[in-house]
């Protein structure tokens, strides 16, 4: 089990790098396994040179279990959500050109339309400021702890993705590959935002628009695709 996470890994950090989300080494995604163990890329290594056997695995308090290779930085944050969110099973970070942009604005990306409303029922959240104190110790650990209070505070679900102020994006899903969609659609809507907000800053969705089209996808009620 644990050598098929390490491909799925693998190949959701390769699909980054294949959908453009990243350049050099300025992302990174993890997958978690039934019994608790994460996988991760390792820190700074070449997409081009990875292989799946370079994949780290660490307990869920960041302890190392198998790999040779130091794991990606941004390990402390993952490990955050999956505490804090159990039914998060894969975490992608990019710096995305886009949605980084509206991240280093200390924007949302907001509710605009159909497209977005497909994946994420409302705004794309932009967490506060991390204190001095905060980016100075532990900083990873509680960039992970900012995103959770953001959602925590603002009662947030739904919207598998947020922005870090003035740093890059957070997305997660049920796999590593979900994750990594998830990362590439919200990459699409930042661009989408930025282009209508140029054309018309007051632009909106109806709220029963966005409840439709998240449900034909989402929930009892879905009814987009197959059933095979």
């Amino acid at each position: 089990m644990l050598e098929n996470i390490k491909k799925e890994v693998f190949s959701a950090n390769i699909e980054l790098f294949e959908k453009k989300l990243v350049v050099l080494t300025w992302g990174n995604v993890s997958q978690i396994s039934e019994n608790g163990l994460v996988v991760i890329k390792p820190s700074g290594v070449d997409y081009n040179k990875m292989t799946p056997d370079n994949m780290v695995v660490v307990d869920i308090n960041g302890n190392s279990i198998e790999g040779n290779l130091k794991p990606s930085t941004d390990l402390a944050t993952h490990l955050e959500l999956y505490k804090a969110f159990p039914q998060i099973k894969g975490v992608c970070h990019t710096h995305s050109t886009y949605a980084a942009a509206f991240a280093q604005a200390g924007l949302p990306i907001s509710q605009l339309g159909t497209t977005h409303s497909d994946y994420f029922y409302g705004d794309i959240p932009c967490t506060r400021d991390l204190t001095k104190a905060e980016v100075e110790n532990d900083y990873e650990t509680n960039t992970g702890k900012v995103i959770v209070e953001t959602f925590k505070d603002r009662n947030i679900s739904d919207i598998p993705a947020c922005l870090v102020k003035s740093h890059g994006v957070f997305t997660w899903g049920n796999c590593a590959k979900n994750a990594v969609e998830n990362a590439f659609v919200l990459e699409e809507i930042a661009k989408m935002n930025y282009l209508t907000l140029s054309i018309n800053p007051a632009a909106n969705l109806p709220e029963y628009i966005l409840k439709k089209h998240y449900s034909r996808k989402h929930g009892e009620l879905a009814y987009y695709g197959q059933n095979f």
